[in-house]
């Protein structure tokens, strides 16, 4: 059964008209470059949006498959992709991260970009991003998180709570998305937490988090049957 289409076309145009070029202005390139740097082989990317991390894929990576609901994102993903200028070939898919359109074990890394923050089931989507993941294979991971002081985590719920999500495509401000991601079965072996963009005043969306979280090289034996 084909997921259900996610439509956004609001959030859709400010994202790729406002947003995304705001975010670029602020040096979020770097981040994507160091995101990606050293994967290889085949690729899974949920959320890909409107296809701004293709021109950082490095040459290592034979296959992207880049997953995104929204309709008008996915249009210019797909756009993006023919003319990202990488070895990589990108095949831009409809699908949802909660139910990938693709087989158990069949990719080398995941890559999760801004994107974990807005799923309707962050805990279902992980396991999905698990279920699709060769053993030992890895989640790359940049979002903005739950921030570390206890009153910008007040300001993050009462947000999430209210209208952020609304006027965001889905998006909530304070997850813990680390702790998700552990608790999906992976193991994070590398994280950095830091403000982006920097701004004189704190934001409610600017803690992020940017690392790699490794799926189990062989899965746990079942336990023994109860005597």
């Amino acid at each position: 059964m084909a997921p259900p289409t996610v439509r956004h076309p609001v959030f859709a145009r400010f994202y790729s008209k406002v947003a995304g070029p705001a975010l670029n202005k602020a040096g979020i390139a770097e981040h994507r470059k160091r995101l990606l740097e050293g994967l290889h082989g085949q690729v899974i990317e949920v959320g890909a949006g409107n296809g701004l991390n293709f021109p950082h894929y490095p040459p290592g990576v034979a296959r992207v498959v880049a997953v995104e609901p929204e309709p008008r994102l996915r249009a210019l993903a797909a756009e993006a992709a023919r003319t990202a200028g990488v070895a990589a070939e990108v095949e831009v898919v409809d699908g949802r991260a909660e139910q990938l359109p693709a087989a158990d074990a069949s990719f080398d890394a995941a890559v999760a970009c801004l994107t974990l923050c807005s799923v309707a089931d962050q805990a279902a989507a992980l396991a999905e991003l698990h279920r699709v993941l060769r053993p030992g294979g890895r989640l790359r991971f940049f979002e903005h998180v739950r921030a570390d002081s206890p009153g910008m985590r007040r300001v993050q719920r009462a947000l999430d709570a209210t209208v952020w999500p609304l006027l965001c495509g889905g998006c909530h401000t304070g997850r813990d998305t680390q702790s998700a991601i552990s608790a999906a079965g992976f193991t994070v072996t590398r994280v950095e937490k830091f403000a982006f963009p920097e701004t004189r005043f704190p934001a409610p969306a600017a803690t992020h988090i940017l690392g790699t979280a490794e799926r189990a090289a062989a899965d746990p034996p079942l336990p023994a049957p109860a005597e």
